[in-house]
């Protein structure tokens, strides 16, 4: 016998509990109609307010910000950049007044195993786009009337990331994360509440519906409501409504493969019947179809609101290397302001890159597992460096394969070891300043050694010094490639003692007829 636990009114307790919450967020020591100051000290990143909200992007131009984080999953981020601009310029043309009465919502599914990036894919599109993101787990809902969280939550929880814009909110994301926990068990005895009953609530949510803005049993919501009926003398909207509200759900689906594979293997069965080749489990998800989901235990009308199938592929080693390398999300910028937080100067060579891309490809967790291996590799790093006169260190195979073994030797060595490094981040910090700017610099030795000299005697990191001594010439540089045609440029050690002057008599020098 099933046990129901109704939403009814809370206890003493609960509503003591929610009072003193509401009490100590908006009346300790406020005054009427002054402007809360959480809210108006938000991140710099949050999206534009709904009078200023636009969308004019391409697919192509979608994509080509996705691909600045997102490495591989080359048709995952076209279908998703073309489903994208299909719906926000279905909502910037609804809100024009000239909306399609029987347009079909682009909701989104996300197939593909753990690790290669479907949740970055979604918050970075969420970013571009300026709207409000929402992210959960399926597991966390249930049915309402049941113990667990409702799924309006997430259209509530969508008003508060937009500040309480109901505007803003009603053309936000929404991203649930492990769909694939909410299919049905099969041959389930009694109410699958956290399946079906899940499902059923989505589905309401997914095509358009309204929902409450106050929770009923918000106790500090009803009075903020109250309060501002009291005291500014407007009510606010009573209900959100879900019509421009894009969805989006992704799950790994494991099991769903082989039920793609039996169907190919059915359907290749009898006479007159073209033989279907054998799949492989990681190019089955491709070939799902309608019918699979259906088995695999979600409702039919749910499975239907889904009409945009994005498939992502598992990730290689290589696939792994080039994210460490060119992806700016890279978890290798992490550990270098981790290290220069103590003033400490890190260099990652090829193949050390490589090398962590080959242990965490052992993880099977995709690009989850880099963050396994660096965290193993370089802990002993962070406990023992910040206390050491050691400020620069390379990451090479070796020290990835040994780091107990590198670090005592880099201890050991650190004085040998420093200048060579430091001269190493002089050579990258030229580097970077071409794949930046397309424009080539280069340090004579004598200019390199100068710099490091600097600053070993400042005590500051030489990337550092260099963005202080050259952060002018990308654009006196970029002038004199105009003027003359020049791309490469050779500095020398005087224009590292003097490089304001140095560059200027470049650029007087380069208006000069030859």
């Amino acid at each position: 016998m099933e046990t129901r636990l109704f939403n009814g009114p809370p206890s003493p307790e609960e509503f003591q509990r929610q009072l003193q919450e509401f009490m100590r967020q908006h009346l300790a020591g406020a005054v009427p109609n002054k402007p809360d100051l959480a809210s108006a000290t938000e991140a710099p990143d949050e999206p534009a307010t709904d009078k200023d909200f636009s969308f004019d992007k391409k697919p192509r131009e979608v994509k080509a910000y996705l691909d600045r984080f997102v490495i591989k999953q080359e048709e995952a981020k076209k279908v998703l950049s073309v489903a994208l601009c299909d719906h926000y310029h279905y909502v910037r043309l609804a809100r024009e007044g000239h909306g399609q009465p029987n347009y079909a919502k682009q909701n989104v599914i996300l197939l593909g195993p753990t690790g290669v990036g479907k949740t970055y894919l979604i918050r970075n599109a969420a970013d571009l786009i300026g709207v409000p993101f929402v992210k959960a787990d399926a597991t966390k809902f249930s049915e309402t009337g049941y113990v667990g969280a409702d799924v309006e939550d997430l259209v509530r929880e969508l008003v508060r990331r937009a500040d309480n814009d109901i505007e803003r909110a009603q053309y936000g994301i929404i991203y649930i994360d492990e769909i694939d926990k909410i299919a049905a068990a099969p041959n389930a005895a009694g109410r699958d509440v956290s399946g079906r009953g899940v499902q059923t609530n989505l589905l309401k949510l997914m095509e358009e519906t309204e929902v409450p803005a106050r929770s009923p049993n918000d106790i500090s919501g009803q009075i903020q409501a109250m309060m501002d009926l009291t005291q500014r003398g407007k009510k606010a909207p009573a209900s959100i409504n879900t019509r421009h509200i894009l969805f989006i759900v992704s799950g790994a689906f494991d099991g769903l493969e082989k039920i793609v594979k039996k169907r190919l293997r059915e359907a290749s069965i009898g006479f007159a019947v073209p033989a279907t080749r054998s799949v492989e489990d990681a190019s089955a998800l491709d070939h799902s179809q309608t019918r699979d989901f259906i088995e695999y235990g979600f409702e039919p009308e749910f499975i239907g609101r889904l009409p945009v199938r994005v498939i992502c592929q598992p990730l290689n080693v290589e696939d792994l290397f080039i994210i460490l390398k060119t992806s700016e999300g890279s978890i290798i910028r992490q550990y270098e302001q981790t290290f220069a937080a103590y003033g400490i100067e890190v260099l990652f060579k090829d193949d050390g890159l490589r090398r962590i891309a080959e242990l965490a490809g052992e993880e099977s967790t995709g690009a989850r597992g880099l963050m396994t291996v660096c965290e193993r590799v370089f802990r002993d790093f962070k406990f023992e460096l910040p206390s050491t006169p050691v400020r620069r260190f390379v990451v090479t195979r070796e020290l990835v394969d040994n780091p107990a073994g590198e670090l005592q030797k880099l201890l050991a060595e650190h004085q040998k070891e420093e200048r060579a490094v430091a001269r190493q981040l002089v050579q990258d910090f030229a580097a970077r300043f071409g794949d930046n700017f397309k424009l080539n610099i280069r340090f004579t030795e004598a200019a390199a050694d100068r710099l490091v000299a600097q600053a070993l005697e400042q005590s500051v990191p030489v990337r550092d010094l260099c963005h202080a001594r050259f952060k002018d010439y990308q654009f006196g540089l970029k002038l004199i490639a105009q003027n003359t045609g020049q791309q490469e440029f050779v500095i020398d050690e005087d224009a590292v003692e003097a490089p304001d002057k140095a560059l200027s008599d470049w650029v007087v020098k380069s208006y000069r007829p030859a």
